[in-house]
């Protein structure tokens, strides 16, 4: 997808294309602000595809008396269900009470509060289960009886992020994913900025009257580095690693466990066959590019499933893997990794006639959208002309589906074409919601979608994904914008490479 270039002085330029610069830059776009938003790799690329693919109000955060940001968090579970109801849907989780950990009526009080603080519409209500007839018991150990099931909201992330940065742009927002920002300096009331693009090595000059920094685990290095700026806050990074193995229960629920720490490990179930089991929480001082999951963090996750779980599972049964780095807001307490705050700041410096930039300290995927809005807000008197807040009843693209009720919409989706196989279709629908039928074009049969390269992959999704979505590498398109590569074989995806290297332009 291409923006006009601008060369004129923009409003705000927005660094980083994680969740809260795509949020930052869509909202801002909305309200009537030019935006030009640089990603210095591919949108999503680092912290934000790499989650626990979870909209959740975080329940074990209320030991930390959180209950702002866990009531913040909740109300967003229901805003993305509306806004969003092809990449989101409430997904049970079975937490098995392990009587050495925490004791069970703190449980109970905490899924309490769980249920009480944000408000439900969409979200059914916390339940006691007996595991020794639920069948959500049937694959656990003897020794775990009782469970709680509660719920929160599953979402592909990678995707989530892609369509704010999609709207974003259709709103009037230039998109630069592989450019990087150089350097920002202030001259006057504005600032005078240089971006590189990663592939060329062209640079090009612009004047922005303010910026935000969403740069995650970079932000520090943003603002000393690039804006010549002292940071008043700081970051904690911590690692965290999940494995994707073939799923050994049966059921579209998933589990929530107490491991020996007091962490919560939650155990997903992920396309049809396959479980995502996270996270880790391991201080992390490398760089964030490098972060890759070891032995230990393997280990360690297969040991609570084997507590926990009859099936034996080895480090032989991990599929596939992945690590982010989160960057955590440092609140100056000694705290371990997992009791950190998972919420965010906000530090502006400027005024006094000085261009403002704006950073972004911490923060969750599931609170993206508030600290967009809070951005904004904070912002506002750099911007009077601004609009007021408007993203929590727009939906994204693809989520104009009618009573955000996703099933009912499949079923009319798949009806008006018998020639499409219900897996593909739901594929499609899930990735692309009401935009669907606009991918798929006049399509009449499966060879009317091009080139299969394996699996649910065709080259019509294929040329979509480089058209609309700014993919350029195959790990843009297998990996984040889709989950493909988790079905091709290596031959298959060598010769969707090879595709891309010389018929992607075709």
């Amino acid at each position: 997808m291409q923006s006009a270039l601008r060369n004129d002085p923009i409003d705000l330029l927005v660094i980083g294309g994680g969740v809260n610069g795509v949020g930052v830059a869509r909202d801002a776009a909305g309200r009537g602000l030019s935006v030009v938003l640089c990603e210095k790799g591919d949108l999503a690329e680092g912290t934000s595809s790499r989650s626990g693919k979870y909209i959740h109000g975080g329940l074990r955060y209320l030991e930390y008396y959180e209950f702002r940001l866990v009531r913040e968090a909740l109300i967003e579970r229901e805003v993305v269900l509306e806004v969003a109801p092809h990449l989101t849907w409430p997904l049970q989780l079975v937490l098995p009470h392990s009587p050495e950990q925490r004791p069970r009526w703190l449980i109970r009080l905490g899924l309490f509060l769980y249920d009480h603080l944000g408000g439900r519409k969409r979200i059914p209500a916390t339940r006691a289960l007996d595991l020794r007839s639920a069948p959500e018991g049937a694959m656990l150990r003897k020794a775990f009886i009782r469970a709680f099931a509660y719920w929160d909201v599953w979402v592909d992330d990678a995707r989530l992020v892609v369509l704010n940065a999609v709207d974003a742009a259709r709103r009037g927002a230039e998109i630069l994913p592989q450019t990087e920002c150089l350097s920002a300096r202030r001259e006057g009331a504005n600032w005078q900025v240089t971006l590189k693009d990663a592939e060329t090595g062209a640079l090009r000059d612009l004047e922005a009257k303010a910026i935000v920094n969403t740069a995650g685990p970079w932000v520090e290095k943003v603002l000393g580095n690039v804006a010549g700026v002292n940071a008043k806050r700081s970051v904690r990074l911590v690692k965290g690693s999940h494995i994707i193995l073939k799923r050994w229960w049966q059921g579209d629920h998933g589990y929530v466990l107490q491991a020996h720490d007091k962490r919560l490990i939650f155990v997903n179930p992920y396309f049809d066959d396959l479980a995502l089991v996270g996270t880790t929480d391991i201080p992390f001082d490398g760089r964030p590019e490098d972060v890759a999951i070891d032995r230990g963090e393997t280990d360690y996750l297969l040991a609570i499933l084997n507590r926990y779980f009859k099936t034996a599972l080895e480090p032989s049964d991990v599929v596939s893997s992945f690590s982010g780095v989160r960057p955590l807001y440092d609140d100056d307490t000694a705290k371990g990794a997992s009791a950190v705050t998972r919420d965010y700041e906000l530090e502006i410096d400027g005024g006094n006639g000085r261009a403002p930039i704006l950073s972004a300290f911490g923060g969750k995927l599931t609170t993206y959208r508030k600290l967009s809005e809070h951005s904004l807000d904070k912002l506002a008197a750099w911007f009077p002309q601004m609009g007021p807040a408007w993203t929590a009843t727009a939906p994204l693209p693809g989520g104009a589906i009618d009573n955000a009720d996703f099933d009912a919409w499949l079923q009319d989706f798949q009806a008006a074409r018998p020639w499409l196989p219900a897996d593909l279709a739901r594929h499609y629908g899930r990735c692309y919601g009401s935009e669907a039928a606009e991918m798929l074009g006049e399509a009449k049969s499966l060879a009317d979608l091009g080139r299969h390269f394996g699996a649910l992959f065709y080259e019509r999704e294929a040329k979509w994904l480089i058209n609309r979505e700014w993919a350029r590498s195959a790990e843009d398109i297998l990996t984040r914008r889709t989950k493909h590569g988790l079905f091709l074989t290596e031959a298959e995806q060598s010769a969707f490479q090879e595709w891309l290297r010389l018929d992607a332009v075709a």
